[in-house]
């Protein structure tokens, strides 16, 4: 059977899709095209965004009842993204052993990720969960001054940067040396208790030369299954793939054009979500690549 991959936003689809709904993710679609070595579908892919508000979501609140294997939770909202109901679910699916990938943005951005069992605390934001390291919490990218911290400057959107791996290389770093850039990435780190976790990779800020987290990977334990928290959604978004995709109307930063001109950072990109796909259903990325 293939790997049942739920791919979901915190938002209603936006009228006139002027926001981060799912649409805005659709070269994910990708995985679709993934096959096994005897040629069959390895994934099946379910791409929404979340039901109207204030009701919880038919899919988020009974994921934990669900036939999926694993989701991406692509946090978008303000912070009222996700119900009571939706959190309790999500975090009962992880608990139960399946895989979860939860990402946000700069500053409160998504900050509705922040009751999720145990990868909630791992992401910090600018009024919910601070960063315990009052250092950090000041703004780094000032170009785009109505954005405050957490926002660190990786670069512009349609580059990308170089990543550092912290650490022995984990399965989600096989094969990657890059992750798609963004003007103002938000802030994550290892929550203290949950020794399972732990930082995989850092970026160094383009403006200030801070070095900053960009992913944290929860390893399976007796707490849950694997999962990942992700600096910012931008590392997925088609815009930062190729900003010939578009993007909403209220960014305004002047796009790059590093991932249309040099093949290494799309393959990159491409390559860890392949290795996401994977790990978090269980499956070591490098033997998928023959590593």
């Amino acid at each position: 059977m293939p790997i049942s991959v739920l791919l979901q936003t915190t938002i209603p689809t936006p009228p006139g899709g002027d926001d981060w709904g799912i649409a805005r993710f659709g070269l994910l679609a990708d995985l679709r095209a993934q096959v096994d070595e005897h040629g069959a579908p390895l994934f099946d892919v379910t791409a929404r965004d979340r039901d109207p508000l204030p009701a919880p979501d038919t899919v988020l609140s009974t994921l934990d009842t669900s036939d999926f294997d694993e989701a991406w939770l692509f946090a978008v909202d303000t912070g009222d993204g996700l119900t009571t109901e939706d959190c309790a679910a999500v975090s009962r699916f992880r608990r139960g052993g399946r895989g979860l990938l939860v990402t946000r943005d700069h500053m409160d951005l998504g900050s509705s990720v922040c009751n999720l069992g145990g990868v909630g605390k791992a992401h910090f934001f600018h009024s919910k969960n601070e960063d315990p390291d009052e250092a950090r919490r000041r703004i780094d990218d000032t170009a785009t001054s109505h954005i405050l911290w957490p926002n660190y400057h990786s670069g512009a959107n349609g580059d990308f940067q170089p990543v550092t791996v912290v650490g022995e290389r984990h399965p989600l770093l096989s094969g990657v040396d890059f992750l798609p850039a963004h003007p103002h990435e938000g802030a994550v780190g290892a929550p203290p208790d949950e020794a399972a976790a732990r930082v995989i990779a850092t970026g160094v800020s383009r403006v200030s030369g801070t070095v900053f987290n960009l992913a944290v990977a929860f390893d399976p334990s007796d707490d849950g299954g694997p999962a990942i928290a992700q600096s910012t959604f931008h590392h997925f978004a088609d815009y930062n793939w190729d900003p010939r995709a578009g993007s909403p109307s209220f960014v305004d930063e002047p796009p790059g054009r590093a991932m249309l001109d040099d093949p290494a950072g799309l393959a990159a990109a491409h390559r860890y979500v392949l290795n996401v796909a994977l790990w978090l259903a269980g499956r070591d990325p490098a033997k998928r690549a023959g590593e």
